[in-house]
């Protein structure tokens, strides 16, 4: 069944990003834009309607747009990614979301910490090395954040922005 998805669109971040994850980002891969993710997976596209869209602009309103920096490459057990500073803003999105929608929280649960994060590369220690060493001469990345997308996944597995919610003051 295809998911939607909330996330924070970073274009800032495109130009260093785009080939990288274009070869080893699957969302790339489907139509998602460089980001860092507020929930995945969100409720099933066949369940989005006007009334959800509502409360979804009702709520990021709430949230002042903020800037942020991607100042240095980070490192999960197979991915690279940037590290956004100040992090807290991310998590007060994801905190606010996971509130009000429990029966969808993010990554399925599978994450006791959600660390906010924009995937450069999924792969071995020795992408992640080429990843930090093309990348980090680069950063930091300045960028802000003004507004919520809802990415919807369709039938054969690519996604495309369905709304964009500003956040309150943007």
């Amino acid at each position: 069944m295809p998911q939607s998805a909330l996330i924070v669109e970073v274009p800032e971040a495109e130009p260093l990003v785009r080939d990288w994850r274009a070869q080893h980002d699957w969302s790339a891969k489907r139509g998602v834009p460089a980001h860092i993710t507020v929930l995945y997976p969100f409720v099933p596209t066949e369940k989005i309607d006007e009334r959800l869209r509502t409360e979804l602009r009702e709520l990021f309103a709430t949230h002042p747009a903020f800037l942020f920096s991607l100042p240095r490459v980070a490192r999960f057990p197979e991915v690279a990614w940037l590290a956004p500073e100040p992090a807290a803003p991310f998590e007060s999105l994801v905190d606010a979301v996971a509130t009000q929608y429990p029966d969808y929280p993010p990554y399925e649960g599978a994450h006791e910490v959600v660390i906010p994060h924009l995937t450069v590369a999924e792969g071995a220690a020795d992408l992640q090395d080429e990843v930090d060493a093309a990348i980090t001469p680069s950063l930091p990345i300045a960028a802000e954040a003004t507004a919520v997308s809802l990415f919807l996944e369709d039938d054969t597995g690519w996604w495309s922005r369905g709304q964009r919610y500003p956040l309150g003051g943007s």
